[in-house]
């Protein structure tokens, strides 16, 4: 063990991929192996503590040895404790912290009369006796006689034949209206779709000492409750756990992992169990802090290394993950250690690429990395989102960094370091401030600075922060009060500290839209789209400024990027018709047949000629051309009149071929009604006019 712990990578200070990153000093401050800070499941009944055939009795306090002494002399056979299994809550039932009781045999009618007459065993009784003589049956039936008379509440649950509990103390059943630190699994964990066998028996390991059996047929049953029906052996709470693990109930397993280490806490399979109920649930890190200290119990444990290996390579850390793939012995797979030494590879390549400041190569090799296995490692994103921060492409930055695990701060603290974890933080608080997101960005250059008060970047950035916050506040007062020079000083006093803060420039154009500069301010929406190219306010300021200044058909490309983002934005529709309308005019074309639709959109056009319609048809976009009789199809033209409303970039045509025999015989249409599609003059598709289905999946599929 001293061996291993010499040279085990967890104890060495400065080497991995994030120290030669971050340069520095050590990403990884020394520190020890052991997890005894890691919290633990409490019994929530004060006074009661699980009791184990090792343990060591108070002397002339055991209730159990007066128990069997006056048992001994008792004549009359005391009955046999027939255990009740009760019924498992529903998933979405709210569940209380798990309660571990050890249940014990309530003595005999003649036992209780041998009691002197002042002692309340039970509760019931009026009697009372000395808190250190009751016993754990005697005070967890006080505790519920007491929480009875509190509450003014008669919800007795017989847990077993001679121990009743309150409801809401039954182990891991969840109630209404409670919260609980170990949310249900069914929640964000998808189950397994095994199901029990009707033998019993387990199968093969899988994962650990934890057994996956075959399908079978099981009823049931509520875990902690039948835990708390037997002795609390620690054993039968791991196979009890191992079983909800297999069934997919893995904070329920996780419940019962706990039971069994308050029982043995020196027991490796019972952490190691633990770490795979922690792994299912997306808690990482505390898994593993858990097989850590499975392997500072039994160095040697081959599962545990494994298990330990798998987590490091998920969590980016290759060389710590071949340590114990070696340690692993048989469990290891020649697979696992190559994609370990692949990840090494790519962990290499990031680091020579962010010394070389080769963006593109860092962004190619972050991603080579996260694909092989790094899948929840915070600085393989943090580092591909720093690379699209230097490539100016926040909103790709942005992405990265969103499709990252969600750890929390101490966790992250705890197992990155304090310097680690502020660089994770930086990041943060520069993509934040990119994506205008100012307070986020405050609060996270704050607490880099907390972690490491040194760190001249994390200063910086959190003054500039700071100063980008005041100066957006600066603005927006001004611009409220109508000061709009002052308010596109204010913002430019930002921009300098920050270019590129796409929200400040885009701030700063409607300032000088409001002044009139509308140049300028299509300057700064440019810049702020090449930035954020899905930052639709400043697409729309743009497309107005180009309005006002008639640019009509820049105008126009905007609003029918923005209709299609946003179909059901009333002002933009009206903004997309007019800038239409205003283009045709400007062409000298007829606009006699344009129509206002509900809410200012364009409506059905009918078409009054050959050449309108051939000018409708061929011009940019999407036109949908219904064919019908005179009368015309009354559904058919209701839906054209609703997509109408909900698609005004397109134009919706209506042929009656009575009228215009010559159209319909051109664009071949043999049966009414009739629907045909065109784009950009070109006919991409034509179906029945009565295939109600086909008309907006269609639409939808040639606008997007």
């Amino acid at each position: 063990m001293a061996e291993m712990a010499c040279n085990s990578p967890e104890k060495k200070s400065g080497c991995g991929l994030l120290d030669a990153v971050f340069g520095r000093r050590s990403f990884w401050p020394r520190r020890s192996t052991s997890t005894g800070s890691i919290p633990r499941m409490s019994n929530n009944v004060v006074g009661i503590t699980p009791t184990t055939p090792n343990s060591k009795r108070r002397r002339g306090t055991s209730d159990e040895t007066a128990f069997l002494d006056l048992s001994s002399r008792s004549t009359e056979p005391s009955p046999k404790v027939v255990d009740r299994i009760i019924a498992r809550p529903s998933p979405n039932h709210t569940r209380t912290p798990p309660v571990y009781h050890q249940t014990q045999n309530r003595k005999t009618h003649d036992e209780t009369a041998k009691m002197p007459p002042n002692q309340n065993y039970g509760g019931g009784q009026g009697r009372r006796v000395p808190k250190e003589a009751i016993g754990i049956s005697g005070e967890l039936e006080i505790m519920i006689a007491d929480h009875l008379r509190s509450k003014g509440a008669n919800s007795l649950v017989r847990a077993s034949s001679s121990n009743v509990m309150l409801f809401g103390h039954l182990g891991n059943l969840r109630q209404p209206g409670t919260e609980n630190s170990i949310s249900n699994s069914n929640n964000y964990v998808p189950k397994t779709t095994e199901n029990p066998v009707s033998n019993g028996k387990y199968g093969n390991s899988v994962m650990g000492n934890i057994v996956k059996k075959p399908n079978e047929e099981q009823p049931p049953g509520g875990s902690l409750c039948r835990a708390l029906s037997t002795r609390m052996d620690p054993e039968t709470l791991k196979i009890m756990g191992n079983e909800d693990y297999k069934n997919g109930r893995f904070a329920e397993a996780l419940a019962l992992y706990d039971a069994a280490i308050s029982i043995d806490p020196d027991k490796a399979s019972y952490r190691s169990n633990r770490s795979a109920a922690l792994t299912a649930l997306g808690q990482l890190l505390e898994a593993v802090f858990e097989c850590r200290e499975a392997i500072r119990i039994e160095p040697h444990y081959h599962r545990a290394h494994h298990r330990l290996a798998n987590l490091y390579l998920r969590l980016g850390e290759a060389e710590k993950a071949i340590y114990h793939y070696k340690h692993a012995g048989p469990e290891a797979d020649p697979d696992d250690m190559a994609k370990a030494r692949t990840l090494q590879d790519h962990l290499n390549k990031c680091t020579e690429a962010r010394k070389l400041r080769d963006w593109n190569t860092l962004i190619k090799e972050t991603g080579h990395a996260i694909s092989i296995g790094a899948d929840s490692a915070p600085q393989m994103f943090a580092l591909q989102a720093e690379a699209f921060l230097k490539l100016r492409r926040h909103q790709d930055a942005d992405a990265a960094l969103t499709k990252g695990p969600n750890f929390e701060v101490d966790a992250c603290t705890k197992f990155f370091g304090p310097l680690g974890n502020a660089n994770l933080l930086l990041v943060r608080a520069q993509v934040d401030m990119a994506a205008g997101r100012l307070d986020d960005a405050l609060a996270a250059a704050q607490g880099a600075a907390r972690l490491d008060s040194n760190n001249r970047e994390a200063n910086m950035v959190l003054r500039r922060a700071r100063a980008v916050a005041q100066a957006r506040s600066n603005g927006n007062e001004h611009f409220k009060a109508s000061k709009f020079s002052e308010a596109c000083a204010a913002y430019g006093e930002g921009l300098e500290l920050d270019p590129y803060n796409s929200v400040l420039l885009c701030n700063r154009a409607a300032c000088r839209s409001k002044l009139g500069h509308f140049e300028k301010a299509v300057e700064d929406c440019n810049a702020a789209l090449n930035i954020r190219p899905s930052y639709s306010k400043a697409r729309l300021r743009r497309a107005d400024c180009n309005a006002k200044m008639e640019k009509w058909e820049a105008s126009i490309q905007d609003y029918e990027i923005l209709v299609r983002e946003t179909p059901g934005d009333e002002e933009v529709g009206r903004a997309l018709f007019e800038a239409q309308l205003q283009l045709k005019k400007q062409r000298g074309e007829d606009v006699k047949d344009m129509k206002f639709g509900g809410a200012g959109r364009a409506g059905l056009v009918v078409i009054s000629s050959n050449q309108r319609f051939r000018d409708l048809v061929t011009s940019p976009g999407i036109s949908m051309v219904l064919f019908c009789n005179k009368p015309g199809d009354k559904q058919s033209l209701q839906i054209m009149e609703q997509l109408c409303k909900r698609y005004p970039a397109v134009n919706f045509l209506k042929v009656e071929v009575e009228d215009h025999p010559y159209i319909a015989k051109s664009e071949g249409v043999s049966s009414l009604p009739a629907i045909k599609i065109y784009k950009n003059g070109q006919r991409v598709k034509d179906f029945a006019g009565d295939n109600y289905d086909l008309l907006e999946s269609s639409i939808k599929f040639y606008t997007t």
